[in-house]
C-alpha cells in the first residue's frame, strides 16, 4: 500500500523533533504574517519584515516537504 504525503506528515509530526519544531515555527511565522496583512498600512520596517517572514516560511515549508519526500 502506498503511503500518502499526509500519512508521512502525520508520522513525522509524531516522531520527528525537527519536523515538530519546523511545523511550530511555520505556524508562528504564519500568525505574524496574518497580523501584518491585517494592517491597513505597513511601515517600511514592517514591509521588510513581511518579505523576510515569507522567505523564512517558504524555506521551512521546503525543508518539511523534503523530509516528507525522503521518508
Amino acid at each position: 500500500m502506498e503511503t500518502s504525503a499526509t500519512d508521512v506528515k502525520d508520522l513525522l509530526l509524531r516522531e520527528s523533533e525537527e519536523f515538530q519544531q519546523l511545523s511550530r515555527k511555520h505556524q508562528e511565522l504564519d500568525e505574524r504574517l496574518t497580523a501584518l496583512t491585517a494592517k491597513y498600512l505597513l511601515s517600511d520596517e514592517e514591509k521588510v519584515e513581511e518579505v523576510t517572514l515569507k522567505k523564512k516560511k517558504l524555506a521551512i515549508k521546503d525543508r518539511m516537504a523534503h523530509m516528507i519526500r525522503s521518508h
